[in-house]
């Protein structure tokens, strides 16, 4: 008897707490899959990283090997003073020499980047007024951005998403939530194969040190506004309609998001995926209770005091010879305009 009633008063503490549980267990899991993230980059790309390590220094000694008059402490100034202008966007080699950064077309594809927090960082402001107006423009321009997105992502969703679920819920009776699931996979396989597949046998055909493989994963990496900016297009010192072709990617980065966020949209809307989520959110305190009560209790007597001067208005029209002035409106005879 005691351990049942132990055992029944573990279960109410538990469903007492549920989201709390819930909760921990979320943020336990996360944590565990960033470690779990840590192991696996490590050990597959530290190897990598050796490999390179050691073929730079035998270039390195090598290079001095062949130039005796340069010193090891006059070669890493130079490397230095280069890889810092790299990381600017600047680069010395001659053939890379003839594509400016800060032209118009890509001073917008790097505003682009700024306002949808994507950040590939090659590209970066030289100067500290550039630095300062990056500050503010992004202070400014991301909020704006995430109104501008969520405007149309609202906008899109009730004809892409909501109208097509709600026409085969109604029209052909079938069941809201197959519907809706069903109309969410079809939209996911649609956005991906639109904006990633095909986008990436473009970018394969047009960059030419690109395979499927790599032009797959830029597209991933920034309509998923990673970023890291190992692959940007359109660096190439052969680029063909270079102007052009920034202007494209431009465009393609803003629809390819506005159609990732409606995808996600659209997902989230489903009910299964509504309940997961309450699992882990906070229920709502007795003093919120209290103010919906309140406000409940203030529709109430709202309506009954509405429904007292209806009461009224009625009493009114019912005694003789007496008429409202509506209905004096609908008797006589209006005035010809």
């Amino acid at each position: 008897m005691l351990q049942s009633l132990a055992g029944s008063s573990c279960v109410r503490l538990v469903e007492r707490h549920r989201s709390a549980w819930c909760f921990g267990f979320l943020v336990l899991g996360y944590l565990l899959y960033l470690v779990f993230g840590a192991v696996v980059f490590s050990s597959v790309e530290l190897p990598y990283e050796d490999l390179l390590r050691q073929e730079l220094r035998k270039l390195k000694r090598r290079f001095l090997e062949e130039h005796e008059c340069l010193s090891e402490q006059q070669l890493e100034q130079f490397l230095g003073r280069v890889l810092e202008a790299s990381n600017y966007g600047v680069s010395v080699l001659s053939n890379a020499s003839g594509n400016w950064n800060w032209d118009f077309t890509s001073a917008l594809f790097f505003a682009s980047t700024v306002l949808s927090t994507t950040g590939y960082g090659h590209t970066v402001p030289l100067s500290d007024g550039g630095k300062a107006f990056c500050i503010i423009y992004s202070v400014i321009g991301i909020p704006f951005t995430l109104l501008f997105l969520t405007a149309v992502v609202q906008r899109i969703t009730v004809h892409v998403t909501r109208r097509p679920v709600l026409y085969f819920h109604i029209r052909w009776g079938f069941s809201k939530q197959v519907v809706a699931i069903v109309h969410a996979v079809l939209l996911g396989f649609v956005t991906v194969s639109c904006f990633f597949f095909i986008p990436a046998a473009v970018f394969s055909v047009l960059e030419d040190d690109w395979n499927f493989l790599e032009s797959f994963y830029f597209c991933f990496i920034s309509l998923s506004t990673i970023g890291l900016g190992d692959y940007v297009p359109g660096e190439g010192y052969n680029q063909k309609f270079r102007e052009l072709y920034k202007i494209g990617i431009t465009c393609y980065l803003l629809l390819g998001l506005i159609a990732m966020l409606v995808v996600l949209e659209t997902f989230c809307e489903l009910h299964e995926l509504k309940k997961f989520r309450k699992m882990f959110y906070v229920k709502k305190d007795k003093d919120e209770d209290q103010v919906h009560i309140i406000e409940h209790d203030q529709l109430s007597f709202s309506s009954i005091t509405d429904q007292a001067a209806g009461m009224k208005e009625d009493q009114k029209q019912n005694e003789p010879f007496v008429a409202t002035q509506s209905s004096w409106e609908q008797v006589l005879p209006r005035p010809p305009p």
